[in-house]
């Protein structure tokens, strides 16, 4: 049997034995639709890879007329990535003339080179990996995506110990995407790349993937140099991998629908996305690690309508909010709502040059509000509780007519975490178990004090439980 007909029985195989991908064959679709991937091969035969699976999209430096074509003929977009160090119109114009469907830019440009890429692009796509600080001005495009992110997974010991929340530490970019998400209705790509000079195992992938797929996100699936080395030979354990990435991908691709689901919590938190919203590793994060589901609200987008069902809400930076905002808070307590604010002088910072995260001087200067934070949430139940989930995130989204509830788990540990009990809120009939491989598996509710329990057995990296009154 030849090498690449090897390789695309392997692949299928491992895609048959976790759940499959029916229904998600690779096509040219809508911007919005596309699943991305940097491609580290131009020879046509490397397009075999994909398979059946979810990537319809690939960032390629660089790209030739016959590549682009090859992809096209499978009905996969392509994006050429173009970098500030390259001569930048002149890059994208070859680019162009070897038909690739659009230009990705990755990096910090000046505003008259995009103007004057799009000018030639015509009518291709140009998507901006822009930095974090550009996000929010870019945010009527049909793609937001940022080249900058955190790799996911458990921080290391004296980082962890430096965080404020006594909790294990992890590092995620959840944060920054659900704040990002709540301002904008566009698609959101994160495009970082694992760190350099590393060998990623496959468990850290699957992270990766998750940790945008859980919040709603997309991200651009790259892979580290040896990994990529031995994909491109058809190692078959770097195809069996390879297979296992596809099928979590695949796993948020087959449900739309929880991308249209609104995030669910009694907790609310207002801020600006334009400052502390572009962070990772802010307060959105510090809650999201002790379990409690926050949903947070953007200040711009700060209603009477987007408090609904909310009994708390944090307002980190009250002195940034026009008088009708202000007014929007002080009647949600006239209502009975619990607010909680900044201190006096408070400023919500948000990225200073290619910086992300937090200084340790600035998580200390978070301590005062995450304190009052933590003794206002309490051991309250603010829509779901999880235990012995120490290693995991969750996220809680609930469907338009309250009907249907799902809550997204992932597990950033190196091990799988057995006996995971989840305690909801509200009244509900029936609870399915959701993996990744396919299974769906009924689970027993059980009343609680406050709603319903149910238990799961174990969480390798990701599962998901789907309720319904």
């Amino acid at each position: 049997m030849r090498g690449d007909r090897w390789a695309r029985v392997l692949v299928c195989l491992a895609l048959s034995g976790l759940g499959g991908l029916a229904g998600i064959a690779p096509r040219l679709s809508k911007p919005a639709d596309w699943v991305p991937a940097r491609w580290p091969w131009s020879d046509a035969a490397s397009l075999d890879l994909i398979g059946g699976g979810p990537i319809n999209c690939l960032l390629v430096r660089p790209v030739t007329a016959e590549f682009a074509e090859a992809a096209a003929s499978r009905g996969l977009a392509t994006l050429a990535i173009v970098v500030p160090a390259d001569d930048v119109l002149a890059t994208a114009r070859r680019a162009l003339a070897a038909n690739v469907t659009g230009i990705a830019l990755e990096g910090d440009f000046p505003e008259d080179t995009i103007a004057a890429v799009r000018q030639a692009a015509g009518s291709a796509l140009v998507v901006e990996l822009a930095p974090r600080k550009r996000m929010v001005a870019n945010s009527a495009a049909p793609i937001l995506a940022t080249y900058q992110g955190v790799w996911p997974g458990m921080a290391e010991m004296e980082r962890a110990r430096a965080g404020p929340t006594g909790s294990a530490w992890i590092d995620t970019n959840t944060g920054f995407i659900r704040g990002m998400r709540a301002s904008s209705d566009a698609a959101l790509w994160i495009a970082n790349q694992p760190p350099p000079k590393t060998v990623v195992t496959a468990g850290r992938y699957l992270q990766a993937i998750a940790d945008a797929g859980m919040s709603g996100a997309r991200w651009v699936l790259a892979l580290d140099d040896d990994f990529a080395a031995r994909l491109a030979k058809r190692d078959p354990r770097a195809l069996s991998d390879w297979g296992r990435m596809l099928a979590l991908a695949g796993y948020y691709e087959r449900h739309p629908e929880w991308r249209e689901m609104r995030e669910y919590g009694k907790l609310a938190l207002v801020q600006d996305p334009a400052k502390g919203g572009l962070l990772s590793g802010g307060v959105l994060d510090m809650i999201a690690v002790k379990q409690t589901p926050v949903r947070p609200i953007p200040r711009q987008r700060l209603t009477p309508g987007a408090l609904k069902d909310a009994s708390m809400a944090v307002n980190l930076d009250a002195d940034a909010l026009t008088p009708e905002e202000q007014a929007v808070l002080r009647d949600f307590t006239r209502s009975g709502g619990t607010l909680l604010t900044g201190p006096p002088g408070w400023k919500d910072q948000g990225p200073s040059g290619d910086k992300i995260t937090l200084d340790q001087r600035e998580l200390e200067r978070l301590n005062d509000i995450w304190r009052e934070v933590n003794s206002m949430v309490g051991r309250r139940n603010l829509g779901v509780r999880l235990f012995n989930a120490a290693s995991m995130l969750s996220n809680f989204l609930i469907s338009a007519d309250g009907r249907t509830a799902f809550l997204h788990l992932v597990n950033y540990s190196d091990y799988p975490v057995d006996n995971v009990s989840v305690h909801f809120l509200g009244n509900y009939k029936s609870a399915t178990l959701l993996t990744p491989d396919g299974v769906e598996k009924p689970l027993e509710l059980y009343q609680t004090e406050d709603g319903w329990g149910a238990d799961i057995d174990k969480v390798a990296v990701v599962a998901g439980v789907r309720l319904e009154q």
